[in-house]
């Protein structure tokens, strides 16, 4: 499967707002974005539904401090989109790219996978 490269600013509204919520620490309008049954998965573990992606949202990174800064942005398909995250911070290894690969089911977050 092809992608395209595209300014960050392509992205969806519901991948924007969730970048910009997630960013600011703000679970509540990070979960809005997530279909009911939508799956994130992250550092070898799967979070389904709304109760445990909230608890993600909550918990994940929470003993590091680091900054995060959309570097890239790519479209596979109108369902398919990746945005690229530098992470900076105290956690190990100081520096980090990860990918937040989406699968939205028309405005909503079905799938949110994370990795480098």
């Amino acid at each position: 499967m092809s992608s395209t490269t595209i300014d960050p600013d392509q992205l969806p509204t519901t991948i924007r707002a969730y970048l910009v919520a997630h960013a600011n620490d703000d679970v509540e309008a990070a979960i809005q974005v997530f279909a009911p049954a939508a799956v994130v998965s992250d550092q070898g573990q799967t979070f389904r539904g709304t109760e445990e992606i909230r608890r993600f949202l909550r918990d994940a990174g929470a003993e590091f401090t680091y900054s995060t800064r959309l570097i890239g942005a790519e479209r596979i398909d109108d369902a398919h989109w990746v945005a690229t995250n530098r992470l900076e911070g105290d956690f190990p290894g100081g520096v980090a790219e990860l990918h937040y690969r989406f699968t939205l089911d028309g405005d909503a977050v079905a799938e949110l996978a994370i990795g480098p």
